[in-house]
């Protein structure tokens, strides 16, 4: 019985430490690098080219206003950069709102279609039935809790314009990292996104993963698709994941910033993790099949392929196996005569304890070298930076339950709670690197 346990646990942790380790090394390329990521930027765009801002909004009237604010105030002509809001499903002021703030708004009304893809496929076909657009070489998406970067148009059409890319996505922080461990917990995860995945990837030409929202979507590829067929419960990452298959490419900009607010409860967190994880179930058996085609052209899109396909793959489930196949042995054996328990029951004692203090201190390296990284740019005190790294491991591990839940729980969309951007740390309103902050929370709070 040992033996078979010793090699069940050695062949699986061998397994999970070579699928991933590419990400060890993008890691390091994002460390090594980060002194020098501007030499990485794209050069001054000759071209400024039309864009639209497009919004997905369920009953934000509290936030709407300072994105559009935001949107408003960016170092970039104001006659090439239009605003466009889906009120999906609103029983608020949410349109209203927009309006006031100077949006072209739209509302839906589809209690059956539900969910942000619906939202921006209904959008995409209001512009295209009325002529607009043609007037766009592509649109920026945002989610209604947004604050945005004043230079974040200009960046995103200086990267548009230096390479033929399907999307690019953008540096995402948070305008609540302090607020508690569920908002940091997100916000790290969201900083090492950025700079140990997007930004090594896009140094070594593989392609990029967009995320949620403040992305750039090419105006063709909204054309070759006729709108946005993309309903999946990640939208975002089914997005990725065709683009990837097709041999499209997605960039990255790392001088492009927008700020988010971060769940605080765990009951919302948790509705909103399962959601992803789902989602990353239902991508990874849609597009698991042409991912690893893909893979066997070689090139630059092995990588790709295989990258997106680690990200879609149920990784969870792997260190569930390993953890219950263990769990169950070590009670079997009470079965078993007593001279075999204490044997087998301490040593698969052994092996779950060592393994969850292994998983803990790896996900607190990982949010270590993050916040050690991103410290700048991360707005909150000292202490809840360097605190909140011992509760990032817990946050993390939360999605082992999750994983297992979203196996067999039907799951649908449900909208995210917003506040004011008034609720960022003070603390934010410190000297930045990214000094054009400053006057959107001077202006929110």
């Amino acid at each position: 019985m040992l033996s078979f346990i010793h090699i069940f646990n050695l062949l699986l942790s061998v397994f999970i430490t070579v699928a991933f380790a590419y990400q060890g090394v993008f890691m390091l390329i994002g460390f090594l690098q980060r002194r020098r990521a501007r030499l990485y930027d794209a050069p001054q765009a000759k071209e400024l080219r039309r864009y639209a801002a497009v919004i997905s909004a369920r009953n934000e009237e509290a936030v709407i206003g300072e994105l559009i604010a935001s949107l408003r105030e960016q170092d970039y002509p104001q006659e090439l950069l239009d605003i466009y809001v889906v009120a999906d499903n609103c029983t608020d002021k949410t349109a209203s709102c927009a309006r006031l703030a100077g949006a072209t708004v739209y509302e839906r009304f589809n209690t059956e279609q539900v969910g942000k893809g619906y939202a921006l496929d209904y959008l995409f076909s209001r512009l295209r039935s009325a002529g607009l657009d043609q007037n766009y070489a592509g649109y920026f998406v945002f989610d209604a809790d947004n604050l945005v970067d004043r230079n974040f148009v200009r960046e995103m059409n200086n990267t548009a314009c230096s390479g033929d890319f399907a999307a690019i996505t953008s540096y995402r922080n948070s305008k609540n990292f302090g607020s508690n461990w569920i908002s940091a917990g997100y916000s790290l995860w969201f900083l090492r996104e950025a700079r140990f995945l997007n930004f090594p990837r896009m140094l070594v030409g593989s392609n990029c993963t967009i995320s949620g929202t403040g992305f750039l979507i090419s105006a063709d590829i909204i054309r070759e698709n006729g709108g946005w067929p993309f309903h999946l419960l990640t939208e975002d990452l089914q997005f990725s994941a065709d683009c990837t298959s097709d041999g499209k490419r997605i960039g990255y900009c790392d001088k492009a910033v927008i700020y988010d607010e971060q769940p605080t409860r765990f009951r919302q967190s948790w509705d909103q993790r399962l959601r992803w994880t789902k989602g990353f179930y239902q991508v990874a058996w849609h597009y698991a099949p042409q991912l690893i085609r893909g893979m066997g052209r070689g090139g630059k899109k092995l990588l790709s392929c295989y990258d997106i396909l680690m990200v879609v793959a149920p990784g969870s489930l792997l260190t569930v196996s390993l953890l219950l196949v263990n769990l169950l042995v070590a009670l079997s054996c009470f079965t078993q005569p007593g001279y075999l328990v204490d044997d087998i029951v301490l040593t698969e004692f052994r092996f779950l304890v060592t393994n969850l203090i292994t998983y803990y201190f790896g996900f607190m390296a990982m949010g270590a070298v993050t916040v050690y990284c991103e410290w700048d740019n991360i707005y909150a005190t000292k202490v809840q930076k360097l605190g909140y790294l011992f509760t990032f491991p817990l946050f993390m591990m939360t999605y082992v339950p999750i994983a297992v839940v979203a196996l067999r729980r039907k799951v649908e969309w449900k909208p995210i709670q917003h506040h004011a951007s008034g609720t960022v740390m003070k603390t934010a309103q410190r000297k930045s690197s990214r000094s054009s902050l400053q006057t959107l929370l001077d202006r929110s709070a």
